[in-house]
């Protein structure tokens, strides 16, 4: 353990910032070392009428006017602090030396290889074990986030985590969704508009189900009004009318609110905890695109004093939206007022074109329309309905994973789930029919606009090639005397793909035979090897056909014009696609 206080690591974060040198792996450290680090610290030894320490040396690192030529690297110091204010953190309760000890573990992991960081992480987690995970809400300052597990950008991509955390609410910060300091320099304040929308509670009884509303906590992001629109009415009186739909639709509606504002009752008893999802999802903090932080699965959320903050009358305790612009009429929740003012993350690549995946709007949105389709489509449809009888709960998720790798995004299905092997096992035997098949690619693009995917035409071209493409291959690979290609790769699908010309693809339907390999000629000792005796006859007319929208694979000059990567893809057992050769 590390016996630590106050004023020695004020010390000795104000020696390692006079000799610290900025980085452009990292940004300027140095600036953060002073905005994030010591202004916060400073901050409370003033208001503890603390006084100064003085100079000290702490493990090779001393005060005074320059750099010593012993001084260790600059990562190591960074690390040492790292250490002591996660320690200190962990026994002063006040907010600041948790904002230090962020920026500093932030600091010290940025610059470490993937298994210095586990080490180290391991050893901050063990150091602060004693705290309380969830996100403090500092005065006027960022949210300080403990032991945090997941979280995501608007694509459902993951965030790099530490033990600690300060993520931005001022929305100012040069490093989003990172808290750089800029709140003091801008005069970020976390007190409520008095003029805010009222904290109260509605109760609006319908037919079959009661929803229950509170204006005062609502985040306007249009999930219940953009998608039924005959139930939550923008701009009428009453808001809420629950006859205007069905229970299901209404429900589904209620338990994707974000910001916790809406419920249900059945028979006048309030359902929360079916709202709340409380068995099945973990905690986890989405960074919304231009929004808030979306929060769900149950994660404290705390005051400066650690003790929970006050919630809007019937608010839920699992899902919360927290204000990321700085200018939320109910701080530390969002009110909506991110549109207003216009708030934008910055653009990492204004010269990217964004991929399917991205325009799409990420695994949310799949998630979304994926949900719909199971949920609400397929129940009630008589020729899906016994198709998918059995699908596993999370089927919905795996699905939407697959879709988010096919086009573009990160490979948690490969990773995942098992890659196209897995997939092709799910359809093996089912006997899928043609008119199954349509009807599911109906259905499926149905629940895309519902969902609120990009409407534009080449988007929509680009969706529509796919699902057709890969709903004709599920048909296909069903079928009882079906033998589906075991090692085909998985499909990708950008805004120039195309399957590829007929033939191309090794149908699962072909007779086994046209698979079998023949006799392989190898050179004889001390022969040299020619391509027209020993390596065009290795690959078939299957072979040569299913890459020949790429190059020929009976041509000497393409052969070896991509020898290293036929011979990569041979090894990885992908070419031939029916599997590795003998």
């Amino acid at each position: 353990m590390i016996d630590v206080n106050l004023e020695v690591l004020v010390v000795a974060a104000e020696t390692v910032a006079a000799g610290v040198t900025d980085s452009g792996d990292r940004g300027p450290s140095a600036a953060r070392l002073h905005d994030s680090v010591l202004r916060p610290l400073r901050q409370l030894m003033h208001d503890r009428g603390t006084p100064a320490a003085a100079p000290l040396r702490l493990r090779g690192v001393h005060r005074g006017d320059g750099p010593r030529p012993d001084w260790q690297p600059e990562e190591d110091r960074l690390w040492q602090l790292a250490r002591m204010a996660t320690e200190l953190s962990a026994h002063d309760p006040a907010p600041e030396p948790s904002e230090a000890a962020a920026a500093l573990q932030d600091l010290a992991l940025a610059g470490a290889d993937a298994s210095t960081a586990a080490e180290r992480i391991a050893e901050l987690e063990a150091l602060q074990v004693g705290l309380e995970p969830g996100i403090t809400a500092s005065p006027n300052g960022p949210y300080l986030v403990t032991d945090a597990r997941t979280i995501t950008n608007w694509l459902g991509e993951p965030i790099p985590v530490r033990p600690q955390m300060s993520l931005c609410r001022c929305g100012g910060s040069a490093i989003k969704p990172i808290c750089d300091g800029t709140h003091v320099s801008n005069g970020f304040s976390d007190a409520k508009d008095p003029d805010r929308v009222p904290d109260r509670r509605d109760s609006y009884v319908g037919h079959q189900v009661t929803i229950l509303d509170n204006r005062g906590l609502c985040q306007h992001s249009g999930l219940c009004t953009d998608r039924l629109s005959t139930v939550f009415r923008v701009g009428e009186a009453p808001f809420a009318a629950p006859s205007g739909g069905r229970m299901d639709e209404i429900i589904r509606a209620v338990r994707d609110c974000p910001s916790g504002a809406l419920s249900y009752a059945l028979d006048g008893i309030e359902a929360r905890a079916g709202t709340d999802h409380h068995h099945t999802r973990p905690p986890a903090i989405e960074v919304t695109k231009d929004g808030p932080y979306r929060v769900t699965g149950a994660v404290a959320l705390m005051g400066p004093d650690r003790t929970e903050v006050r919630r809007n009358a019937g608010a839920s305790l699992e899902h919360y939206a927290l204000c990321r612009c700085g200018h939320s009429q109910n701080k530390p929740f969002c009110s909506g007022m991110h549109y207003y003012v216009e708030f934008r993350d910055p653009v990492a690549d204004a010269g990217h074109d964004p991929t399917i995946f991205e325009w799409i709007g990420g695994l949310p949105a799949l998630l979304r329309m994926t949900r719909l389709f199971y949920e609400k489509h397929v129940p009630q449809d008589p020729l899906l309905a016994p198709l998918f009888a059995n699908m596993a709960a999370d089927h919905p998720e795996r699905v939407a994973t697959w879709l988010g790798e096919v086009f573009g995004g990160l490979q948690h299905y490969s990773q995942g789930y098992g890659g196209y092997t897995r997939m092709i096992s799910q359809h093996v035997g089912k006997g899928i029919t043609e008119a199954q098949r349509t009807r599911w690619v109906e259905l499926v693009q149905l629940s895309a606009r519902e969902a609120g995917l990009a409407n534009d035409a080449e988007f929509r071209s680009a969706f529509g090639s796919y699902i057709e493409w890969g709903s004709r291959l599920a048909v296909e690979n069903s079928q009882v005397n079906a033998h589906p290609p075991e090692r085909m790769p998985m499909p990708h699908w950008d805004w120039n793909t195309a399957a590829g010309p007929p033939g191309s693809r090794i149908s699962a339907l072909a007779p086994v035979e046209e698979a079998e390999h023949g006799e392989v000629m190898l050179p004889a000792p001390g022969e040299p090897p020619s391509f027209g005796k020993h390596i065009k006859p290795l690959f078939r007319a299957t072979d040569q056909r299913s890459m020949s929208f790429a190059f020929d694979l009976w041509s000497l000059d393409d052969v070896s014009r991509h020898g290293d990567a036929i011979l990569t893809r041979l090894r990885a057992g992908t070419m031939p696609c029916d599997g590795p050769w003998p």
